[in-house]
């Protein structure tokens, strides 16, 4: 029987297609930067694989982008990157 708070490691296939939830202040350089960071572990990234919405009041953005991940190694990779971006409040 399984005890609660265990974790349990998510078993996922690769390369498999992973969304990524990224939110900031609405800015230009925020879309651009998040591509570039994206691009630099996902060569094949490209604004097809990226969706966009604003806040109601418009002062943040938040981007979805559709990683094609090739190892967990590389999600952690980009997760680490865009939390070390600084325009980036939150990703998910």
């Amino acid at each position: 029987m399984e005890r609660f708070g265990r974790e349990q490691e998510l078993v996922m296939e690769f390369p498999c297609d992973f969304p990524i939830k990224v939110v900031g202040h609405t800015d230009v350089a925020f879309q651009i930067r998040i591509c570039e960071i994206v691009c630099r572990h996902d060569d094949s990234f490209g604004e097809e694989r990226l969706q966009y919405r604003h806040s109601s009041s418009g002062k943040y953005q938040s981007l979805t982008l559709n990683l094609r991940a090739t190892s967990k190694e590389q999600i952690d990779a980009v997760y680490q990157d865009l939390k070390a971006c600084e325009l980036v409040l939150w990703a998910l």
